[in-house]
């Protein structure tokens, strides 16, 4: 994308904020948070910033392409606050696209999520049936039909990325989200400051970790190529938790046990794994992962040697 005026809502998040730096260097990038997760200190000063919560009016949707990125983002959150979660995650995501759409832009790339394929150890296509266990699964899914509407309705571009385990670590912009970081960038920090990181249940949970370099590249061709659907953004191979935890300690040169507690989410609605089938993005765009995990987990741990 060179030349375009574009929207990033969660913007000064941890994937929204990495995306906004990243789309500044060819274009003109309008970001927008309420704050309550991100912090505009994530952002390069070639972004305009405005702390904003999509539920408001008169969002600065005069643009080319949105990228909606602002969500409650975490099952704590949903189940702490479900009115305030589908009030951010679905209203929010409908009040940004009806004025972007009245504003003339007509594309649109979301964040769905993975967790709604459940427990999956072999490659999810995303075709495949599917079920929400959780408020925030819900919300996210409820996206994907409002996206359909605006789609088939208005002929919009809408494409919805399922994101799979997003991580960078906290020496980037992933630092400010503390205990809603990803695994990786936790266990890292923990095994840096000589502590022990904690597992939920017995660490055989497997995760499809994609590095958020790989994310902001698939949103990015997503936009480019106006796709309309829902597509996987993930690697196609899954790691346990005990795995990370000892690949982190080869690469830290510390040898220190994970601490195994019970887990506090109902075995119900936890997802103990994740795989993605990216093939369907990979035909539309040619988008594929480049960070394979071992360079990932030398990416995190760099900033502590």
């Amino acid at each position: 994308m060179i030349n375009q005026r574009v929207l990033v809502t969660g913007g000064a998040g941890f994937i929204g904020s990495t995306l906004a730096n990243h789309l500044a260097e060819d274009n003109d990038v309008i970001a927008i948070d309420d704050c309550y997760l991100g912090t505009p200190e994530n952002l390069d000063s070639a972004v305009e910033f405005h702390e904003s919560s999509v539920l408001e009016d008169d969002l600065p949707t005069d643009v080319d392409v949105v990228f909606h990125l602002a969500a409650l983002s975490s099952y704590a959150m949903h189940e702490d606050e479900p009115t305030r979660g589908a009030r951010v995650n679905v209203e929010g995501f409908v009040n940004t696209v009806e004025q972007a759409r009245e504003d003339g832009c007509d594309t649109v790339v979301y964040a769905s999520t993975s967790s709604i394929y459940g427990n999956q150890t072999e490659p999810s296509p995303e075709d495949m049936p599917v079920e929400v266990n959780t408020g925030y699964e819900a919300s996210k899914l409820a996206r994907e039909r409002y996206a359909e509407y605006f789609a088939n309705h208005y002929d919009m571009s809408m494409a919805g990325l399922r994101f799979f385990s997003v991580y960078q670590g906290y020496g980037g912009a992933e630092g400010h989200k503390k205990e809603y970081a990803n695994v990786i960038a936790q266990f890292a920090d923990d095994l840096a400051s000589d502590e022990a990181p904690v597992i939920y249940g017995d660490g055989t949970q497997t995760r499809d970790f994609t590095h958020v370099s790989d994310i902001v590249r698939g949103i990015e061709l997503a936009a480019e190529h106006e796709l309309t659907g829902v597509y996987n953004l993930g690697t196609g191979e899954a790691y346990d938790f005990n795995t990370v935890v000892e690949l982190l300690n080869e690469e830290l040169g510390t040898e220190i046990d994970p601490e195994y507690v019970e887990n506090p989410i109902p075995d119900s609605v936890y997802v103990h794994d994740t795989c993605a089938d990216y093939s369907k993005i990979n035909e539309a765009t040619g988008w594929e992962p480049t960070i394979d995990f071992r360079e990932g987990i030398r990416r995190v741990c760099a900033p502590y040697k």
